[in-house]
């Protein structure tokens, strides 16, 4: 099937509180962190020009991601009114570094400084959607009394940027289903941003029930499976030696051997439906449902084309089903999504609102 620059990219409500986007966004990070070194500023301005023109006109960054440089890179592409009059821009907050050592907060002074420097990086008066990035699992995600004075915590001071004008709508990414519903009764949610794709498949048990229970949009990040469900295997040999995916369990050798089988499934079948491994995993997730956006990540205008390209793929339910038995038992894939580090919703529960007794 290949590159068609006929087909449209449609738009779709993400959530129910109000936000339209593209049915396909554009992940940034890889532009300028943790897939190896930076790409120049100005092929990715082009590349972000380019998806804008093409329709794609939903952008994720985050001011982790560099940190800083990629909101940074964005806020050049959006200072063309062609860009920022079309483009809805989400990004995140909550991960910060000092030195080697990762932390996550989500008390409101850092809710609040967070916003206002991405604001300033971005060049933006407000941020379309503004997700809590990972949850700060020392405080309750909602309010607490202290003192005796309430005190709004992450989703409170979220709700006070949103009432100031400085956000429109509030997301969450890698949160449990608890976490989601205590914070979408303190205000609305309109998005959860999770990993989700033919190998990422863990939360559909309860975290994709609860968001549609709710209302609320889903965002699927790394719905190519990091790159390998575009290239298999052989995508480790051009790793740059500071790309994370290096580090990463499911890339490394002994995992490898026995994941390929994965890709060689879904490269078999594409050959036979006329499209590539790429546009048929990412069209899988597109048939997840009309609430869902994937955010494919990508550094070169073609391969922008060829994920644009997976929304005229059309899977009947048989090819559904026989995509989703590439990995649907619990040893299909071998090898965690991280490492030893709390990415994951499955470590994002924060204390209860009745136990907590503040700091």
């Amino acid at each position: 099937m290949g590159d068609d620059p006929t087909v449209v990219v449609g738009r779709m409500k993400l959530g129910s509180q109000g936000l339209q986007v593209s049915t396909q966004g554009l992940g940034c990070m890889g532009m300028s962190a943790f897939y190896g070194p930076p790409k120049p500023d100005h092929d990715m301005i082009n590349l972000i020009s380019h998806a804008v023109s093409r329709g794609i006109t939903f952008l994720d960054t985050s001011d982790i991601y560099g940190p800083h440089t990629n909101e940074t890179l964005l806020g050049k592409a959006l200072a063309s009114v062609s860009v920022r009059d079309k483009a809805e821009i989400a990004t995140k907050f909550g991960i910060f570094f000092d030195g080697a050592i990762r932390g996550i907060r989500g008390d409101p002074e850092y809710v609040r400084a967070a916003c206002e420097g991405s604001l300033k990086r971005l060049g933006v008066d407000c941020i379309d959607l503004y997700y809590q990035h990972r949850v700060d699992t020392k405080l309750p995600i909602e309010v607490t009394v202290k003192n005796d004075l309430v005190a709004t915590i992450t989703i409170g001071e979220l709700k006070k940027l949103v009432e100031e004008g400085k956000i429109k709508y509030i997301g969450l990414s890698e949160a449990s289903a608890s976490t989601i519903r205590r914070a979408h009764a303190v205000h609305p949610i309109t998005a959860v941003q999770l990993e989700w794709s033919l190998w990422t498949r863990d939360v559909e048990e309860e975290i994709v029930p609860t968001c549609r229970e709710l209302g609320i949009g889903i965002v699927a990040y790394s719905p190519l499976g990091r790159g390998f469900l575009s290239y298999g295997p052989k995508m480790t040999e051009s790793l740059a030696d500071d790309d994370f995916r290096k580090h990463m369990p499911r890339f490394q050798k002994e995992n490898l051997e026995h994941n390929k089988h994965i890709f060689e499934k879904l490269n078999e079948i594409a050959t036979r439906k006329g499209c590539t491994p790429s546009q048929l995993a990412l069209a899988w997730v597109h048939h997840q449902g009309s609430d869902v956006c994937p955010i494919p990540g990508t550094t070169k205008i073609e391969n922008l084309e060829q994920n644009i390209g997976a929304l005229s793929v059309k899977l009947t339910h048989e090819e559904m089903t026989e995509l989703e038995n590439l990995a649907n038992s619990a040893d299909a894939v071998k090898g965690d999504r991280y490492g030893g580090t709390s990415y994951s919703w499955k470590d994002s529960e924060t204390p209860p609102l009745s136990s907590w007794k503040g700091q």
